[in-house]
């Protein structure tokens, strides 16, 4: 008998993990034939190698400057051009884009982490504390967002920690831009919640006398990760842009830490004069980086609905 049920719990533990391997085939054919996705994953993944390995890529340091070279054009020696101070453009973009995906991805997981707690919460316990986290909920999202933003970060900056102002503040920016971005994450999960806390599994676990924290995390937090996960890839594109348009206004990361923003910031005057390198390169690194993510968020969409696993 004893034999007989370590056979039976290794052929069932096989089956699981054929079937994990058979749905993870299914999801990454299904996103493999989005075409956009997968230009995605190729344009994202060379801004990302190139940002990592930038002292492999360019000779340039990102600070020194050359009054010899200031303001040339793209060339063979610096492909993307100099700025007003001599400063290689490519190296300097490939320096910001650390900063400005470091932004992009550190904010999403602290607002996907604080959206994910408030909307489970909320869509689990329901009555009053459902109410008043949702009432919460609305009270950020009718906070005009761009004026909440300078108006943090002016703060962040009279605050001393460490933390906070290294790398030019970007650990304020992070926190800045965690804080203001939750609230579409809560409700989607609220949502999520409301639905799955009436299913038969729920209802199984209770019976069992399995506890609310333990159901929360192990049974139906599970459930809402797709939803989740394609969030969050859209709110690393709309992180980004939300650093770079902080720093063109000067409230965002400050220099010498180069950023995309803050770079776009310095080439205002420079357009007049017909040097349109210095603010086309930025912003074709920010254009190419939130397009290729939408496009991402969209391929896994399509990938993990339900609806087409199941055929």
């Amino acid at each position: 008998m004893a034999t007989t049920s370590a056979t039976a719990s290794t052929l069932d533990t096989g089956q699981l993990r054929h079937a994990e391997r058979s749905l993870r085939t299914i999801i990454w054919r299904q996103f493999r034939r989005h075409k956009m996705a997968m230009a995605g994953v190729v344009v994202l993944s060379l801004l990302v190698l190139g940002s990592l390995l930038v002292s492999v890529v360019s000779p340039y340091d990102p600070e020194k400057t050359s009054m010899r070279e200031r303001r040339q054009p793209p060339s063979i020696e610096h492909p993307m051009g100099t700025d007003t101070l001599g400063r290689d453009m490519m190296t300097r973009i490939l320096y910001g884009g650390r900063i400005s995906l470091s932004v992009g991805l550190l904010a999403t997981v602290l607002g996907v982490g604080l959206g994910t707690l408030i909307g489970a919460l909320a869509g689990y316990y329901g009555g009053v504390l459902d109410n008043g986290l949702m009432r919460f909920t609305d009270l950020f999202i009718s906070l005009p967002r761009i004026f909440m933003l300078i108006v943090m970060s002016l703060l962040m900056r009279s605050i001393e920690v460490p933390l906070l102002r290294a790398y030019g503040g970007l650990g304020g920016i992070v926190l800045i831009l965690g804080i203001l971005s939750w609230t579409g994450v809560a409700r989607l999960v609220r949502g999520q919640f409301l639905g799955l806390k009436e299913r038969e599994f729920v209802e199984a676990a209770r019976t069992i006398g399995i506890r609310n924290s333990r159901i929360v995390f192990r049974h139906v937090l599970p459930n809402t990760a797709t939803p989740i996960i394609v969030a969050a890839t859209l709110l690393v594109a709309g992180s980004i842009i939300a650093e770079s348009g902080l720093s063109f206004l000067g409230f965002g990361v400050q220099p010498p830490t180069p950023t995309w923003g803050n770079m776009l910031n310095a080439a205002q005057d420079e357009m007049r004069k017909g040097n349109w390198w210095m603010a086309f390169f930025p912003g074709l690194m920010i254009f190419l980086t939130v397009i290729s993510i939408n496009y991402i968020g969209d391929g896994l969409r399509d990938a993990l609905d339900p609806r087409k696993l199941n055929k």
